[in-house]
């Protein structure tokens, strides 16, 4: 984050007002004086430009405009320290004040050059001080001085990692897949069922566990992946379960590749007694608690991800809107897969797309980390479609998780 304090006058016994913007950069925050018109009130913005390779200048950045304000207040804005100087701190940067008009002539106020070196050595203690420019009006008046002094206060980088630089960086993501066993997906043995093993060997739940577990195990490095069963009868007591191990191996659920997945599936199907209700929060409280332990992390170490695969029926809904709502402060994604032609309503409801999803006590979630799927409006597209509009929005959720934190990768990237 870049954060800079700003202030730019004419003279002692002008009018002036302030101005103040958050923050450029990776980030920067900017407060300035400028002198005000002399029939009214200017309209000021900034300008960042970088210089190309040919010398030309580029602009990279426009704030907002803030209009007839004696202190208008700029909202924080972010350019990122390659976009602005190409990542070398050495490099010189352009400044342009101008004051705005409707028809599009705004007028300069001046500027200056600077570089991300010299902007480093301003803290809020040592401000960095420029003369703002305009040579016009220097060129025409002998006893022009500048067009007001800007101080830089307060200057600062941070690094803001992309999703490569976390995955290359060393975090892990962990995935966990869910299966609904639940009566509503019909009889296995019956052809019409969702778990029904055509002769060539494959249903809907097996389908989507390949096209997306082909792509969810480039990003976890042992590819060792636990896989849960829900909602059904389970030996040797038969009782339901709703979170029991594929493997029925509850010390060691993980299975070896999405290959031991689908082993695993094919070795318990006709082990259980499909049965309900199709509950998904114990299965999303088990893998949070793993989220959880992971919040001790002082560096980008961890990150869950947890795929459902179901038929649309859901049983639990408040309970599950109140495991999601606290798995949204965790390090944790959720995926839901929806096969066959249900009613879907329920799981659009749980993906935040629409509006902040809210527990049943109110409370909101502070970030979207649900991502609904309906597999079926895959079926004759290419595998790799499903697995990117599933995948799609984990990238984002695991950068905003983390950057929220401030955590970075355990091999730090270099500042860009």
């Amino acid at each position: 984050m870049i954060a800079l304090h700003i202030l730019s006058y004419r003279s002692p016994k002008q009018w002036y007002y302030s101005t103040r913007a958050s923050s450029l950069s990776k980030n920067v925050s900017i407060e300035r004086h400028f002198p005000k018109d002399l029939f009214g009130k200017s309209d000021p913005y900034l300008e960042f430009h970088k210089q190309t390779s040919d010398g030309h200048w580029l602009m990279v950045h426009r704030t907002e405009v803030i209009k007839n304000n004696l202190n208008p207040v700029w909202k924080p804005f972010k350019i990122s320290l390659n976009s602005l100087c190409y990542g070398d701190m050495d490099k010189t940067i352009k400044v342009e004040c101008y004051d705005y008009d409707n028809d599009g002539s705004h007028d300069l106020i001046g500027t200056f050059q600077t570089t991300m070196t010299k902007l480093k050595e301003a803290s809020r203690n040592s401000p960095v001080e420029y003369e703002c420019i305009n040579e016009k009006k220097r060129q025409k008046k002998k006893s022009y001085k500048n067009s007001g002094v800007i101080s830089v206060k307060h200057c600062e980088i941070t690094v803001e990692c992309t999703f490569l630089d976390y995955v290359m960086g060393g975090c892990q993501l962990n995935f966990t897949v869910g299966v609904d066993f639940t009566g509503s997906n019909g009889d296995p043995s019956s052809s019409d069922s969702l778990h029904y093993i055509s002769p060539n060997g494959v249903n809907e739940y097996l389908t989507a566990i390949w096209s997306v577990g082909l792509v969810i195990q480039d990003y976890d490095a042992d590819k060792m992946f636990p896989a849960f069963g829900f909602g059904a009868q389970v030996p040797p007591q038969w009782q339901v379960s709703h979170e029991f191990p594929m493997n029925f191996n509850p010390s060691n659920p993980y299975c070896n590749g999405i290959q031991g997945i689908i082993e695993a599936y094919r070795t318990c199907l006709p082990q259980i007694k499909l049965y309900g209700p199709t509950n998904f929060s114990p299965i999303i409280n088990h893998v949070a608690r793993f989220a959880a332990a992971a919040t001790q992390q002082q560096t980008a170490s961890q990150y869950f991800v947890l795929l459902i695969i179901t038929d649309g029926v859901i049983t639990d809904l408040d309970e599950t809107r109140h495991a999601i709502v606290n798995a949204s402060k965790l390090p944790m994604s959720i995926i839901i897969v929806g096969v066959g032609g249900a009613d879907f309503s329920a799981m659009e409801f749980l993906d935040g797309d629409g509006g902040s999803l809210r527990s049943p006590s109110g409370e909101v979630a502070i970030r979207d980390i649900v991502q609904f799927v309906p597999f079926r409006q895959f079926q004759n597209a290419p595998k790799e479609a499903l697995a990117q509009c599933v995948l799609a929005e984990i990238p984002q959720q695991v950068v905003g998780y983390f950057n929220t934190y401030k955590l970075l990768p355990p091999k730090n990237p270099a500042v860009k």
